[in-house]
């Protein structure tokens, strides 16, 4: 539960705000490659936290991301035209290239001093795994991208792609930090003695697990860059059935499903508005190619990639009541809705377009979600003071792995992480 001082802190991203002013101070995922795939292709229109921007490809295959508006008269450089290393409006000519420098003004007098002066808006963007980045924090001081895993991982071990979701950015963490909500969101209906779900990215076995104990206990260990969260379950004879996820600074989640072997799930969530945002999901194996099968699987929704249409928006979605079948919610899912990314959607939208967490009731399961609370709030109030986070300057330690594992009954959350991933918080070196 939280005041309504600190819900609006904790939500509101746009200018002048205290969380926009932190989340500026990291890369923020504006687009995918392939939205700007060939130079001189068209423009694409880019809404971060409330500012309307337009990105291109130039000729040279560099990315500008530059004020949707052009500087003279205020006309939508969307509808501009993608030429010669620049975007040009098309209502007096003027040109800008990547930087938002002007280098044409056709309708100017030569010598006239708009030559020198005049510059659009402009943010540094550079790629990385697939995504656009770009820049919108002081110019004096940029840091390296997060050097997320699957980014690392050359394009035949990774899928990326973006889904579209009608609420606040937080709701969407929340959700991926409450593994308690899997004992009954993604489940069957509690007529069906099965505990098959073919879009979960674990086996029956697994889901057993989950099904059976509602109430996992949590551990949360601290690292340079957020937090690891572990969700503990009893396995009978088994052991401890351990579901471990990575939360990094400011907005990058996991899935925790991942054994080893298996493909690996994650996401960043970029705020367009206070009330929509892009959830920007990849997945990513260390060991080998994501084949035609995996990757037509991915396009049909799996886990917690969406199927999407036209603009990424996911086919089930808030317009249409992501298509809740009544009949299958009595006889076959828990929900209805098909669909374990939509189920996700779905339930984290219901709670509206910003949560009021005033008005909460909140459980030891909540554990995680209240530290992202607590540590989201504590980092943007400690900017507002003058101090400057210092996860962004810490690339390095963005390179974390999510994941499950069977544990025997008693052992540390720490042991669990070392016999997992080598590392007591679920770091991997940039070299693995």
């Amino acid at each position: 539960m939280l005041s309504a001082e600190d819900n609006d802190l904790l939500t509101r991203t746009g200018a002048g705000t205290a969380m926009g002013a932190y989340f500026r101070r990291f890369w923020q995922p504006v687009a995918l490659s392939e939205e700007l795939a060939e130079p001189d292709g068209p423009p694409i229109r880019v809404t971060v936290m409330g500012e309307a921007l337009v990105a291109f490809r130039d000729t040279k295959g560099r990315i500008g991301l530059i004020g949707a508006h052009c500087p003279h008269r205020g006309a939508d450089l969307f509808f501009g035209r993608n030429e010669a290393c620049g975007l040009r409006c098309v209502y007096h000519g003027w040109k800008f290239d990547v930087t938002g420098k002007a280098v044409d003004l056709p309708n100017v007098p030569p010598g006239a001093r708009h030559h020198d002066t005049v510059r659009a808006k402009a943010y540094p963007a550079r790629e990385y795994g697939g995504i656009v980045w770009a820049w919108l924090g002081p110019a004096a001081a940029v840091p390296e991208l997060p050097r997320l895993e699957y980014g690392l991982m050359p394009p035949e071990r990774r899928y990326v792609s973006k889904q579209l979701i009608e609420c606040n950015w937080a709701q969407v963490m929340e959700g991926d930090l409450d593994t308690s909500h899997f004992s009954f969101l993604h489940m069957p209906a509690p007529s069906v003695p099965s505990n098959e779900n073919p879009d979960a990215p674990a086996d029956a076995r697994r889901l057993r697990w989950i099904r059976n104990d509602p109430m996992p206990e949590f551990q949360i260990l601290e690292h340079e860059v957020g937090f690891v969260v572990g969700g503990a379950r009893t396995a009978d004879d088994e052991g401890v059935y351990w579901r471990m996820t990575q939360f990094m600074l400011p907005s990058h989640g996991t899935g925790p499903s991942t054994m080893p072997g298996e493909t690996y799930f994650g996401f960043t969530v970029a705020p367009i508005t206070d009330t929509a945002s892009w959830i920007y999901v990849y997945a990513w194996n260390p060991e080998r190619e994501i084949g035609p099968e995996e990757r037509a699987k991915f396009r049909k929704g799996h886990g917690i990639i969406a199927e999407t249409g036209p603009g990424y928006v996911p086919l089930r979605n808030r317009s249409n009541d992501f298509e809740i079948d009544r009949a299958v919610q009595k006889t076959a899912t828990f929900t209805g809705v098909k669909g374990l990314a939509e189920q996700d959607l779905m339930i984290q939208q219901s709670q509206g377009y910003i949560a009021d967490r005033t008005a909460e009731t909140l459980t030891a399961t909540d554990a995680a979600v209240a530290k992202f609370r607590r540590t989201l709030l504590a980092e943007a109030k400690a900017l507002a003071a003058g101090e400057e986070p210092e996860a962004p300057w810490r690339a390095e330690a963005y390179c974390t792995r999510p994941g499950s594992w069977f544990a025997a009954e008693g052992t540390d959350f720490e042991d669990v992480l070392v016999e997992r991933f080598g590392d007591r918080r679920g770091r991997v070196r940039a070299a693995e």
